[in-house]
């Protein structure tokens, strides 16, 4: 895990690439478990029906189409993990950005569909604990390179 920390400032302009990548991982892990649905429904079929004729050349389409997807939805995690950033959730699209404040790590917190960073929470609370955030935050890290 990376030890980077943000400014307001900082974590703010990363967003449109961010929220790019994490829309690629949304997107990619949607496809992912409508196939896997698929799967599971051609597979009740045939436990049902005590065998059936599958059209082998979808499934197989299918399939690759899931693994691609995995791999898409790898990358773009990845890409977000090299920027230190971390996310949390990618069913609302939740990603936390490390913030040193008056010595202390504390969370920047952003969901998709947000137009700005907007909340934090400490390491220990979650996005239940999310707070607004104030000048003290709003000031950390500024002149400074992390």
């Amino acid at each position: 895990m990376s030890t980077r920390t943000f400014s307001l400032q900082q974590a703010q302009a990363l967003l449109p690439v961010l929220e790019s990548l994490l829309r690629t991982a949304i997107n990619g892990k949607k496809l992912i478990e409508e196939v896997d649905g698929e799967f599971q429904e051609a597979a009740h079929k045939v436990f049902l029906k005590g065998g059936t004729l599958l059209n082998i050349a979808q499934l197989a389409r299918r399939k690759a189409q899931r693994e691609k997807a995995v791999q898409r939805v790898k990358d773009a995690v990845a890409e977000i993990d090299a920027t230190g950033v971390q996310v949390k959730d990618l069913d609302i699209g939740l990603l936390d950005f490390p913030c040193r404040v008056d010595g202390e790590i504390i969370l920047l917190c952003w969901k998709l569909g947000e137009t700005a960073i907007t909340h934090w929470h400490g390491v220990e609370e979650g996005f239940a604990g999310r707070k607004p955030i104030d000048e003290r935050i709003a000031r950390a890290g500024k002149n400074k390179s992390s």
